[in-house]
């Protein structure tokens, strides 16, 4: 079990990349307090799921009566979270990340696929 020496919070991982604090109130915000190398992956997704989902309300998720999709910065990868659903309806365009129930890891090391998240997150709009 690690403890982050700035937060006090518990991990399983050592060093476990995570946002101390307050939690930001707004997308621009949370980005900002990422990594640099980080920051314009983030920035190019919120724009494709903001294509995606037109009007939905922005949290750091994603809003309309209920949480749709959102998405998060790890050490090597940004982790995009539209539900099992919705990894499920688009597994064979996924075959090249690594996705779990409701996850879908998004490396650093290739170039991401704007137009398929803006489709899961359109997806997400009409079937949730």
């Amino acid at each position: 079990m690690w403890v982050c020496p700035k937060c006090g919070r518990s991990f399983k991982n050592r060093e476990q990349g995570h946002y101390c604090g307050k939690p930001p109130a707004m997308i621009a915000e949370y980005i900002a307090a990422q990594p640099e190398e980080a920051q314009d992956y983030l920035r190019q997704i919120n724009a494709a799921v903001k294509a995606g989902l037109p009007e939905a309300r922005k949290k750091i998720s994603y809003w309309k009566g209920r949480n749709l999709i959102q998405f998060a910065a790890s050490k090597r990868h940004v982790g995009l979270y539209p539900g099992p659903e919705a990894v499920e309806a688009f597994a064979a365009r996924l075959t090249e990340y690594k996705t779990s129930k409701g996850t879908i890891q998004l490396p650093y090391s290739k170039p991401l696929p704007l137009e398929l998240i803006e489709e899961i997150a359109k997806w997400c709009g009409e079937n949730n």
